[in-house]
């Protein structure tokens, strides 16, 4: 089979599109002909060793959509569209940048009988996975709340502002850029905060009282002011790396943790574990709200298979204002 391997740390050219052999499952493992596969900040850090070195042949890629080839168990049969997710793609096997992938079963989700394009399925799967990981106890069943997304323009924040809309509260987005205003109301913001590094008396200004739940894109940069945008009982939960290490300098917990507030932290490595089985994630009624056009799709650029490289250098220049997949 074709994939894309990496050999050593680098820019966008040192993916290397080769022949390298398929993976045979083992038991607990199910094998997919990957027809679509959505691209992340978490293969552009592997590429350029900031996730550790690269140690021989690296396949990146930590999300695909496609049809099952094999699965001994039988859960899954031959032709069945899939997504799958995490499940140490990457780093512990083979990435999803191939036209095949041999996963983790735990790591796949029936996608069958959605009227969706491939193109369209593979913009789902990493970003509302990790937005349903941090946010669906606190959200699912709780609407009318008020939700901030901090770093709402890129592809995982878009994901929240539009999931958290489709749960039924009410959602503040911040980006830095007024431009990006009008997308962010479109795929379902009630307001948009203009991000100037310090924001939570805005957000006030919006929600008196305080948010119930925020949910930290940019990360550590930023966290202490989120933190203050916070109601008591309310909580914050980081996800991203955009705004540098995950490193808090001097946490005085009573003077930046507001009285009764909590802070957690969600990493996508969980996904597909016992504590988060992904057989009871939403995936499949996301794709479907997304097909029925009631949650918008955020797909805003598809590559060829032999254009990664290209789709990468996109990324890093910050241009992508949404999800980029790739067609295999």
């Amino acid at each position: 089979m074709k994939a894309y391997v990496i050999e050593q740390v680098g820019g966008p050219d040192v993916l290397q599109l080769r022949d390298i052999p398929s993976v045979a499952p083992k038991a607990d493992e199910v094998r997919i002909r990957v027809r679509a596969f959505g691209l992340n900040r978490a293969e552009i850090y592997r590429r350029a060793g900031k996730m550790g070195p690269i140690a021989g042949q690296v396949v990146p890629g930590i999300e695909a959509v496609g049809e099952v080839i094999e699965d001994a168990s039988g859960l899954f049969r031959t032709g069945q569209h899939v997504a799958t997710a995490m499940g140490g793609l990457q780093f512990t096997r083979n990435g999803s940048y191939a036209e095949e992938v041999t996963v983790l079963r735990s790591n796949v989700i029936d996608l069958d009988g959605i009227n969706l394009s491939w193109e369209e399925l593979a913009a789902l799967p990493e970003s509302y996975l990790t937005v349903w990981g941090a946010l669906g106890r606190l959200i699912d069943n709780v609407p009318g709340q008020t939700v901030l997304v901090r770093g709402a323009t890129s592809s995982v924040g878009q994901a929240a502002v539009a999931y958290a809309k489709a749960r039924g509260q009410r959602v503040i987005a911040t980006t830095r850029s007024a431009s990006n205003a009008a997308r962010l109301t479109a795929i379902g913001a009630d307001a948009v905060v203009i991000d100037t590094g310090e924001i939570a008396e805005q957000i006030r200004g919006v929600a008196p009282e305080g948010v119930d739940v925020a949910l930290e894109v940019v990360g550590a940069a930023t966290v202490r002011d989120s933190l203050n945008a916070l109601k008591p009982f309310g909580t914050a939960v980081v996800i991203g790396l955009l705004g540098g290490a995950p490193v808090l300098d001097n946490l005085h917990l009573m003077n930046d943790l507001p009285n009764a507030t909590r802070l957690a932290f969600f990493g996508s490595g969980l996904l597909g574990t016992p504590a988060l089985p992904l057989a009871d994630s939403p995936l499949k009624w996301i794709a479907q709200q997304v097909a029925d056009q009631t949650m918008p799709s955020l797909r805003v650029k598809t590559f060829d298979f032999d254009d990664v490289a290209n789709a990468h250098r996109m990324i890093e220049n910050d241009r992508a204002q949404g999800k980029l997949v790739v067609r295999v």
